[in-house]
């Protein structure tokens, strides 16, 4: 077996293997239609990321996608082929990955796993990841609603402005966690056509923004918006302006003509959760955030941020 980075030509096997490990978890009849017409595979193209690659008899048997948001590490999907289970190919994996984060010198690493799975957390727990707090995913109907807070689109501005918007939307999660940059994701977004990424201004300056996944390919796949980062300006209209951004959510959605809006939360940022109960969210999945370190990164109650780090 060799571990080594994943090569382009190879997205088709590495997304085949991840379909077949999760659809055979989930005990599928077809494991090949686990997740639907959503796709992962474009991290691939994520310039502040890295794929990795199992290979044995030139085929791919596993892989694990890394990426920076800034300061910030996360991993995943890291997968294994169902016929590889239990050989310590994960494990492989894993080590590489460890190893690549340690090259990029990145101050903290975190991701999403299974809450339930004893097996999982004993074995993040060798490489040194704790579980923290419950991960939530949450959904609810989109509904046609009038929202007077004006937003633009980002692949709508001119490369000037998109430029501007980037290091407004760096400033805003700087203020949050030090460091924390999501403009590779904005950014990929864009390329790839995956979606668009919202943008929320006030007399300040930038409010908040959502970078949001929707279509064939995407993360939130057909008639879905799956908000796959939203944060909010901290301050003590924080609370205010988070709502905000969960009407202007669901406006965009509906314009859309989408059926769902899927956003992710940490139960530690507590306003943040209640807030999404309180308007019409309906739990679809739990799992749990790993650290290495406790009391880490932003999970924090004060917080406004939409993310599951899947």
């Amino acid at each position: 077996m060799i571990i080594r980075s994943l090569q382009w030509q190879e997205l088709s096997q590495a997304d085949e293997v991840f379909r077949l490990a999760f659809g055979t978890a989930a005990n599928l009849s077809n494991p090949l239609q686990m997740f639907g017409d959503a796709g992962y595979m474009h991290r691939w193209y994520l310039p502040t990321g890295y794929a990795i690659a199992a290979e044995q008899n030139s085929q791919i048997i596993g892989t694990n996608f890394l990426a920076r948001w800034g300061t910030l590490g996360l991993f995943g999907p890291l997968t294994v082929h169902p016929d590889y289970w239990n050989q310590g190919i994960a494990s492989e994996l894993m080590s590489a990955t460890i190893a690549q984060f340690k090259q990029w010198q990145t101050p903290a690493i975190t991701f999403f796993t299974s809450s339930h799975s004893a097996k999982h957390l004993w074995f993040y727990s060798k490489f040194g990841f704790s579980p923290g707090y419950l991960t939530t995913v949450l959904e609810k109907t989109v509904t046609p609603t009038v929202c007077e807070q004006p937003y633009c689109l980002y692949s709508t501005l001119s490369p000037q402005q998109q430029e501007e918007s980037l290091i407004a939307c760096q400033k805003l999660t700087d203020a949050i966690y030090n460091g924390l940059d999501l403009k590779a994701e904005i950014q990929l977004v864009v390329e790839q056509q995956l979606g668009e990424t919202l943008l929320l201004w006030d007399e300040v300056g930038l409010a908040a923004f959502a970078i949001c996944h929707y279509g064939v390919g995407s993360e939130g796949g057909s008639n879905n918006c799956y908000v796959k980062f939203g944060a909010v300006r901290p301050g003590s209209q924080a609370e205010e302006r988070f709502e905000q951004l969960l009407r202007v959510c669901n406006v965009f959605a509906a314009d859309c003509q989408l059926n769902t809006l899927t956003a992710g939360v940490n139960t530690s940022r507590h306003n943040a959760y209640q807030r999404m109960l309180a308007g019409g969210f309906k739990i679809r999945l739990i799992g749990v955030a790993m650290h290495q370190l406790p009391d880490q990164d932003y999970c924090r109650a004060d917080v406004y941020v939409l993310d599951d780090r899947r």
